[in-house]
């Protein structure tokens, strides 16, 4: 048997347990796939990463849900790189690459004077496509009803590295109602049976914010909410930039809310390059370290 140590953050907030929990583990060099998935499973989060030696970037990240290994993650990615450098892993630099599965992508360092360390990540271009299945059956799986949907803007699936289906809905009042039935969603999001649902709407608790969100986790992944999710939050500013403003101007910097259901209050700075149709995507967020713990595979 052997004990790892798992460093726990909380990304998107610099406040302990208001971000988005994530576990590093500093380790993974000797551990199998099958060790990373106990350790994730074991650590209960809804992402454990694992940065490894990497021959085409500066570092690999893999990213592990308690039920399977995810492309990339945001939010854990955000931990990572805040641990790393914190623990004087990554020297004096600034600017570095990292390898995912959902390709290689450019982060850049920076500290802010009593705001600690600020970590800009590139996102995979963000991909849309449509979404068929009947709005009525999806808002009863997310404990709603159809009339809280938003239907002057489209429901669709969006990527920049994981699918997830992105729903406007008309106000802040049907967030706190929803309850998710996740393992109902497969038989709703029938093109795309493994994405996550992610709510929306343009009515914020923080007014410097643009748009509030939850995130409902695939029931595939061992999970049932994901408290402030970095991909989807890009994904979201492209759709921004696509749907509800194509007269925003480039670069489009928005802040998104995510989490206050769930206790948790945290921030995503997200900006949107445009060219014609195509979009360039960065998050930015920080992190706090909350605790060490150890987990026995």
């Amino acid at each position: 048997m052997k004990t790892i140590k798992v460093y726990h953050y909380d990304a998107f907030s610099h406040i302990p347990n208001m971000g988005n929990p994530a576990g590093v583990v500093l380790e993974g060099e000797k551990l199998s796939d099958d060790d990373m998935q106990k350790i994730a499973e074991q650590v209960g989060f809804n992402e454990t990463a694992f940065p490894l030696k990497s021959e085409k970037a500066d570092l690999k990240i893999r990213f592990f849900t308690p039920g399977h290994e995810m492309n990339l993650c945001g939010h854990a990615t955000m931990a990572t790189i805040y641990a790393m450098k914190t623990k004087g892993l990554l020297g004096d630099q600034t600017e570095l690459t990292i390898e995912t599965k959902a390709g290689v992508l450019s982060i850049r360092l920076e500290s802010q004077l009593n705001k600690g360390i600020y970590i800009t990540m590139q996102q995979a271009p963000p991909q849309f496509q449509e979404f068929n299945g009947s709005l009525k059956d999806l808002a009863s799986v997310m404990g709603i009803q159809e009339e809280d949907l938003e239907t002057n803007l489209p429901t669709v699936y969006g990527s920049t590295g994981i699918w997830t289906l992105l729903v406007p809905i008309k106000n802040l009042s049907a967030f706190r109602a929803m309850k998710p039935n996740n393992k109902h969603f497969p038989e709703v999001l029938k093109e795309m049976p493994k994405a996550s649902v992610h709510p929306f709407c343009l009515e914020t608790y923080d007014v410097n914010a643009n748009m509030h969100a939850r995130h409902f986790s695939s029931p595939f992944s061992g999970t049932i909410e994901d408290p402030v999710t970095g991909t989807a939050s890009g994904v979201m500013g492209a759709y921004y930039a696509k749907y509800i403003n194509k007269e925003a101007g480039s670069p489009l910097n928005l802040l998104i809310e995510q989490g206050h259901e769930m206790g948790r209050d945290g921030r995503i700075h997200v900006t949107v390059t445009s060219n014609n149709d195509q979009y360039g995507i960065e998050i930015k967020g920080t992190a706090v370290h909350v605790k060490d713990f150890e987990v026995s595979i």
